[in-house]
C-alpha cells in the first residue's frame, strides 16, 4: 500500500487504526467504536527489519494465542525494511482479531523502535516478539500469569525450545541456544535475557526512562536489563515456551555477531560492566565454551555439540571485529566533535 504525502498508511480493516511514520499515533477521524475505548492487558511488540521470509510465522503464532484476544494489542514497528516485510504484515491484517497498530520509519535502530512500542502501549506488559520467532499457544497467557503472580518482577524471560532447523549451521546455533537456556536456569544472571521471548512490565521500563535510543545496533536489551535491575526489579525466568529459526549461513551468522560487536562497543563506552571484557581473556573464553559444550550435550544428547567450540570461535571473532570497528567509529566521532568545538571557539 503506498504512502500518502503526509507519510501515513491507512487501512480499511475494522481492527486496524492507522500506520504512521512518527512516534505518536495520529488523530483518527474514523476510529471504529468497538475498538475506540478498548484497554488492553498486554501489548505484543514486534520490531522487525528485513524478515519477510519468517515474519508470517511469527504473526500466525500471535494470532493462535489462547489468552483473550480482546485483551491483546499488537504493535508492529518496521525499522526501514528493504524487502517486503511491511507488505506481508499488511497481508496478515485481516487474520488478526486483535487491536493492531503499525509504525514504519526509515532505519533508526532498535533503541528507538522499541520506544515506539513503549510510548504507544496501552497494556500493563509488553511481550517482545522478534520476526524469526514462533510462540507456543499458551505463551502470552503464561507470561501474564507469571507477572501477575510476581509483582516485584520487571522482566520475565520465556524458555527457548529446540525446533527443526535447516542445516548444520542453524542446528549448531539451535544447540548453542538450548545450552544457554540451561545455563540461565542453573545460574541466574549468567547470561543476558534478551528482549525476544521476554515480557516486560511497562512500569519498570518507564521508571528507567525507556530504551537508550543512541543504541542503533544490538545491546539495547542488555542496557535496559541492567538499569531495571539496578532500581530493584527482579529479572526472572518463566515456563512459557518459544521457538526461533536460526541463521542458515556462516555469512549471515558473521554479520549478526559483527552487529552485536558494534553494539557492544557502545555499551563498553557507556558501562564497562555490562559488556564484561574479562570474558574475552583466552583462558576465560575456553572455560566458558567447555562448560557450554558440556551443558549442550546434556541438554540435547547429541554429539554435534562437540563442534560448538569451532562455531564459538567464529562468532567471537566476528564480535571482536565489530567491537573494534565500533570503537574506531566512536573515537572518530569524538575527534570530529572536538575539532568542531575548537573551530567554533576560535572563529
Amino acid at each position: 500500500m503506498p504512502i500518502n504525502p503526509s507519510g501515513e498508511f491507512s487501512f480499511d480493516s475494522r481492527h486496524v487504526w492507522k500506520l504512521a511514520t512518527d512516534r505518536k499515533m495520529l488523530d483518527l477521524n474514523n476510529r471504529p467504536q468497538d475498538f475506540a475505548h478498548r484497554m488492553s492487558k498486554v501489548t505484543v511488540g514486534v520490531c522487525v527489519k528485513n524478515c519477510a521470509d519468517l515474519v508470517g510465522e511469527a504473526i500466525s503464532s500471535i494470532v493462535s494465542q489462547d489468552f483473550p484476544h480482546e485483551l491483546i494489542e499488537v504493535i508492529f514497528v518496521d525499522d526501514g525494511s528493504e524487502d517486503n516485510t511491511l507488505s506481508i504484515i499488511q497481508e496478515y491484517l485481516p487474520k488478526i482479531d486483535m487491536l493492531v497498530r503499525i509504525f514504519h520509519h526509515e532505519w533508526k535502530g532498535l533503541g528507538l523502535s522499541r520506544n515506539v512500542v513503549v510510548d504507544n502501549a496501552q497494556g500493563e506488559y509488553i511481550v517482545w516478539v522478534d520476526g524469526d520467532m514462533r510462540l507456543s499457544k499458551d505463551f502470552v497467557r503464561r507470561q501474564v500469569e507469571y507477572m501477575e503472580g510476581n509483582p516485584a518482577t520487571g522482566i520475565g524471560k520465556g524458555k527457548y525450545s529446540m525446533s527443526t532447523q535447516a542445516n548444520l549451521v542453524s542446528e549448531l546455533e539451535n544447540i548453542e541456544f538450548a545450552s544457554v537456556n540451561l545455563r540461565r536456569e542453573r545460574k541466574a544472571g549468567a547470561t543476558p535475557l534478551g528482549t525476544g521471548g521476554s515480557i516486560y512490565r511497562i512500569k519498570a521500563i518507564r521508571q528507567v526512562g525507556g530504551f537508550d535510543e543512541k543504541i542503533t545496533g544490538s545491546g539495547e536489551d542488555q542496557d535496559i536489563e541492567h538499569r531495571i535491575s539496578a532500581v530493584g526489579w527482579a529479572l526472572d525466568l518463566t515456563s512459557a515456551v518459544f521457538y526461533e529459526t536460526r541463521r542458515k549461513t556462516l555469512r549471515s551468522l558473521w554479520n549478526e555477531y559483527f552487529w552485536h560487536g558494534t553494539g557492544g562497543s557502545y555499551l563498553f563506552e557507556k558501562n564497562m560492566k555490562i559488556v564484561g571484557p574479562y570474558k574475552f581473556w583466552p583462558p576465560v573464553m575456553i572455560t566458558i565454551e567447555l562448560l557450554r559444550v558440556r551443558m549442550a550435550y546434556r541438554a540435547t544428547h547429541r554429539k554435534l555439540a562437540l563442534l560448538l567450540p569451532i562455531l564459538y570461535v567464529f562468532k567471537r571473532t566476528a564480535w571482536l571485529f565489530g567491537f573494534v570497528v565500533g570503537r574506531l567509529e566512536t573515537k572518530k566521532t569524538k575527534k570530529n566533535a572536538i575539532d568542531y568545538i575548537n573551530h567554533v571557539r576560535t572563529s
